[in-house]
């Protein structure tokens, strides 16, 4: 129930960052002015009391995220990645919360593992361990298989979850539909839309059956890059809440002196991780949506190895040309072009200067260009990219959320392998060769032969459809029907559509 008991757990999250020193802690992150320390502290202290405790083994800040639940774990996760962002300090602290938090016991591990594949876990598997990694939604146990002996690793999720991130979710709905309220110029950013989705992506991880299944859609279109591994999925050891699956053995991606003294290059690293996730988006539309540290290790033959597939991300092909476009735009600097592929996408409204909002692009993008990586400030970038697409009232696009949002993660995560790693001359290639298999010829033909499928398998319904279109035609009505009209419209549509194909097909046959 999204009500105003949820103003509660609002109250609740600020006293719980007031009590266990997290507030503290984020000012200091952000330099916050000593009257801002000081309005915290006097609207704070007041509802100290109605914080949860939290871990006090853990720092401030992720005491109180752990504390608080799932989905704000997930936030703090997000942050660990953006040393550039919340600083050094602080995002070292966060990364405990990727997969070093608190566990629970074995023994219901193993009850769940009983009830969900039907048999004790000591006749499914000859060893289990105790938890090698435990996340804010499962933890992962290291087995061999009692059949062939294959080293696997279980993930099992944690008790009581389910109901855990409703409540949580319950609230973020709540404190967005309050946003909107207070602050009509919000919704632009259409906050209730943002956190639908952020729902219906994260929802998913809590059932480990749609996790198999993405992990093993995500191996076949990624098994032939080199360079990269995912684990295979086991599905006779694998339900709702169990899923087996082979066991990644590597360097973990955040331990950067280890990938190093194992021999491999890290810049080299951070460029292949780059390159690969947007591979992946454009070429499939089909992405690792959650790309931290902690669920990426380096092979000992220098591949990188990719696991977890609770977040996958999905985007259809006309977004897929329209982000590559707009990436393109920004590597070339050729912001006019940006600006052009916004409004033909609707993603600003047609009544704003197209000119103005190309200039405005150009104060966002031309910074990036020519300057030391390391000292380029996201935080300031993003600010500006903010006001930028406030003043033209451009709205939050929920299909690119996902994809927007592990961009920045995999370029946090390549910057802290280098940090002068330059993320626009890195995507350069990976963008160039996407455009030219998606917007040659080959793929008009491509784009055809899909449309004349289409026609193809509607070819039985055209007669009648054109029949009853000329009957109509030659028997007009009294008085205009909307079902006449349309059927007249769908007939010339269908008999454009089909010369219009054969035009393609003739165009990408000459050239």
């Amino acid at each position: 129930m999204r009500g105003p008991h949820n103003l509660l757990r609002l109250i609740r999250t600020g006293a719980t960052f007031e009590r266990t020193g997290a507030m503290g802690a984020a000012l200091d992150a952000m330099g916050a002015s000593p009257r801002v320390r000081a309005a915290a502290r006097i609207l704070g202290w007041p509802f100290r009391w109605l914080g949860f405790r939290g871990d006090p083994a853990l720092p401030p800040i992720p005491r109180a995220l752990n504390a608080l639940g799932p989905a704000y774990v997930k936030f703090g996760q997000i942050l660990s990645t953006r040393a550039d962002v919340v600083g050094v300090d602080l995002a070292g602290q966060l990364a405990v919360l990727q997969d070093r938090l608190p566990p629970f016991p074995t023994p219901i591990a193993r009850q769940i593992i009983a009830a969900e594949l039907g048999a004790p876990p000591d006749e499914l598997f000859a060893t289990l361990s105790e938890p090698v990694a435990a996340a804010s939604i499962a933890q992962v146990h290291r087995a061999i298989r009692a059949d062939t002996r294959g080293e696997v690793a279980v993930k099992v999720l944690r008790p009581g979850i389910a109901a855990a991130f409703r409540r949580d979710i319950d609230a973020f709905h709540f404190g967005a539909s309050l946003v909107e309220r207070l602050s009509p110029s919000s919704r632009r950013l259409r906050p209730r839309d943002v956190v639908s989705h952020f729902e219906s992506v994260v929802m998913a991880e809590l059932d480990l059956r749609l996790e198999a299944a993405s992990a093993s859609e995500f191996r076949e279109n990624t098994k032939d890059d080199a360079g990269f591994a995912a684990p295979r999925p086991h599905w006779d050891l694998s339900a709702r809440r169990v899923m087996t699956s082979d066991w990644a053995e590597g360097t973990p991606m955040g331990d950067v002196a280890a990938i190093r003294a194992a021999g491999h290059d890290p810049a080299r690293i951070g460029q292949s991780l780059l390159q690969l996730f947007l591979r992946h988006a454009l070429r499939d539309g089909f992405f690792h949506g959650d790309m931290h540290q902690g669920n990426l290790k380096v092979a000992a033959n220098g591949d990188i190895i990719a696991y977890d597939f609770g977040i996958m991300g999905e985007i259809d092909e006309y977004t897929r040309r329209t982000y590559a476009e707009i990436l393109m735009g920004f590597i070339q600097r050729d912001y006019r072009r940006v600006a052009r592929v916004h409004f033909e996408a609707g993603y600003v409204p047609r009544d704003r200067d197209m000119d103005a909002f190309a200039r405005a692009l150009r104060a966002v993008g031309e910074p990036i260009f020519g300057a030391d990586a390391s000292r380029i400030s996201m935080a300031n970038l993003l600010s500006y990219l903010f006001e930028v697409t406030e003043r033209f009232g451009m709205q939050t696009q929920t299909q690119l959320i996902l994809l927007q949002r592990t961009m920045v993660v995999v370029e946090g995560v390549a910057r802290s392998l280098d940090p002068q790693i330059n993320m626009w001359q890195v995507a350069r290639p990976v963008v160039e060769d996407y455009i030219r298999a998606s917007l040659g010829p080959k793929a008009i033909a491509t784009d055809a032969s899909r449309v004349l499928q289409t026609l193809a398998r509607h070819g039985p319904l055209l007669p009648a459809l054109v029949e009853r279109s000329l009957w109509q035609a030659a028997h007009p009505q009294p008085v205009v029907q909307p079902a006449p009209s349309t059927s007249a419209a769908a007939a010339w549509l269908v008999l454009g559509a089909a010369l219009g194909v054969l035009a393609t097909v003739l165009v990408a046959a000459i050239f």
